[in-house]
């Protein structure tokens, strides 16, 4: 019966969602762990709930709406929460299963004399492992709850693991922090977004998270610096006067000296988001864990594009002051080449060196001096650049149909999943690890992001499971990278055009309209959105209004 109940709310957000991520509980529960301090779980939030406890006398109603109320009180492993619980049941029940966010007002009903049900709509979760899923199309949801008496007093003899809490609570005793993981090239260091208690814990549980390793949906395309089977010793990351001491099971001692600076980078990002932790220090067993007297490696994180936005105007392609509307064109003869194929979009790549070209005869890569079409279909929609060498070339009319070409035209074809409809953009992530793809279906748009899975050559071979985020309403115009995190959509409504900012692993907002009709999106510097209107006026916003950049484009390319 446990099973079903919590079976209910995975399926709901499994269709609303398409797909579930999972992996590793946060806190490890097997292997060789030392004796260590206890976990303290004392609020950093600054708002530190104290739910009421029950009632002498109360129904089995207020016993009911007092145990989910008590979610937010995360004293004492949910002490108070638990009061609510028959004394046979109440070590049983896991608070930690997951988090279910609700919207609006949920409905009790009686089921039977010892049995209620709760009635809620679910707009997200999050799992033992602080991945949040968003349920893109909310679905209404019902659990059960069954009661006993105790000492003359109603008490809950069954709930499903787990805790529920409003959007305005899970806000204040939750909060996001980023796992850093390594592209394949070690070049770049990879978020994979998680949310945990806003508690003196949090350290422990992102060093045990790091540990476990990326999201489902995103392991075939990072790597991790840690040997297989490494977790913590202690059960307790401490801090003391800034430095997070994190002691390690004697697996990582297999690590080489390389690896153990990337292993003390994986840590030092991941917990950067903490804010009494300044530094990190390794042990293996209690002992001294030799690692290189470096800064780390040189991997990026967050790489950013240049603040001027890149376009194409009366054949001129490059670089645009906000001061003066005046084009710095590209070097190396590559803007002439994009200019002269009258360019209906454009992608340039970080060093430069290398552009990917949409027009009517098709896609070409362009370098200096030099330009080669590598497909000549004519359902495309704008081609996207990595920087391992491929351009990535869709089909509009088959989402299934994505290509990489090598800089010298050869084709790889890349296996994906993506759900049927009309492909609408499709665009690579700066750090070339993660693709997301914009589709127009009968149910409107949908908007999915993906792991790129590569050879040992770094050939592209296959795009991961879609993982669902909010998409803009209206019809589809296109969708763009902002950061190594954030995504942005773009649809044009009856009142203007709709701009939702999603962070990939978190939540959703939607922008302020601007006026008029919008027809591209791009992502510009410091995580600032671009958008190009159909007066060729190109605007910016850093997640508030719109504002005027003073220029003007035919084409808003894209920077990487």
């Amino acid at each position: 019966m446990r099973t079903r109940f919590r079976h209910l709310i995975a399926v709901a957000l499994a269709a609303a969602t398409v797909v579930a991520v999972s992996a590793c509980a946060a806190i490890p529960t097997d292997g060789p762990v030392r004796s260590g301090q206890t976990i303290k779980d004392e609020s950093v939030s600054g708002l530190d709930y104290r739910p009421f406890k029950p009632v002498a006398g109360s129904d089995q109603t207020a016993i009911l709406r007092g145990f989910i109320a008590a979610g937010t009180g995360a004293q004492d492993d949910y002490a108070v929460a638990r009061q609510f619980l028959a004394s046979g049941y109440a070590e049983t029940w896991n608070p930690r299963r997951g988090v279910t966010i609700r919207e609006d007002n949920p409905t009790v009903e009686r089921v039977g004399d010892r049995e209620l049900s709760y009635t809620l709509t679910a707009s997200a979760t999050v799992d033992a492992a602080g991945q949040y899923t968003q349920a893109v199309r909310p679905t209404s949801t019902t659990l059960t709850f069954q009661f006993t008496r105790e000492d003359g007093e109603w008490r809950i003899a069954y709930a499903p693991d787990g805790i529920i809490l409003s959007p305005v609570n899970f806000d204040s005793v939750f909060q996001q922090h980023a796992l850093y993981f390594f592209d394949p090239t070690h070049e770049f260091l990879v978020p994979d977004e998680r949310w945990f208690l806003a508690r003196s814990s949090t350290s422990t549980r992102i060093a045990s998270a790091l540990l476990a390793g990326p999201a489902d949906w995103l392991k075939d395309a990072v790597v991790t610096s840690f040997p297989a089977g490494t977790q913590l010793s202690l059960n307790a990351v401490t801090i003391d006067s800034g430095k997070a001491l994190v002691d390690l099971s004697s697996d990582a001692l297999s690590a080489s000296s390389q690896e153990r600076a990337q292993m003390r980078d994986q840590l030092r990002r991941s917990l950067a988001s903490v804010a009494t932790v300044s530094s990190v220090s390794i042990t293996v067993e209690g002992a001294p864990f030799s690692v290189p007297d470096t800064t780390g490696s040189d991997a990026q994180v967050n790489p950013d594009v240049d603040a001027r936005p890149l376009v194409e105007r009366d054949g001129s392609v490059g670089y645009a002051s906000p001061s003066s509307d005046k084009i710095a064109e590209l070097g190396n003869g590559i803007g002439d080449e994009v200019g002269r194929l009258d360019p209906s979009s454009f992608a340039i790549s970080a060093s430069g060196t290398a552009a990917v070209v949409g027009n009517e005869d098709g896609v070409f890569v362009v370098r200096p001096q030099s330009r080669l079409r590598v497909d000549a279909t004519d359902d495309l929609v704008p081609p996207s650049v990595d920087d391992l060498g491929f351009a990535w070339v869709a089909a509009s009319s088959d989402t299934r149909k994505v290509t990489a070409y090598g800089l010298r035209g050869d084709p790889h074809v890349v296996s994906t999943t993506l759900p049927k409809g009309t492909m609408v953009s499709f665009q690579v992530s700066r750090d070339s690890t993660r693709a997301l793809a914009l589709i127009e279906s009968g149910d409107g748009p949908s908007l999915y992001v993906m792991a790129i899975v590569r050879g040992s050559d770094r050939t592209p071979t296959a795009l991961g499971p879609p993982v669902r985020v909010q998409a803009a309403s209206g019809d589809a115009v296109g969708a763009a990278w902002i950061n190594d995190s954030d995504i942005a959509s773009l649809g044009q409504t009856a009142n203007g055009p709709e701009i939702v900012r999603t962070t990939v692993g978190g939540q959703s907002s939607t922008l302020p309209k601007p006026d008029g009709r919008a027809t591209a999106i791009a992502g510009g510097s410091a995580g600032s959105m671009l958008l190009r209107m159909s007066d060729g006026s190109v605007r910016q916003s850093t997640g508030g209004g719109w504002e005027a950049t003073g220029v003007t484009a035919d084409v808003l390319g894209i920077q990487r």
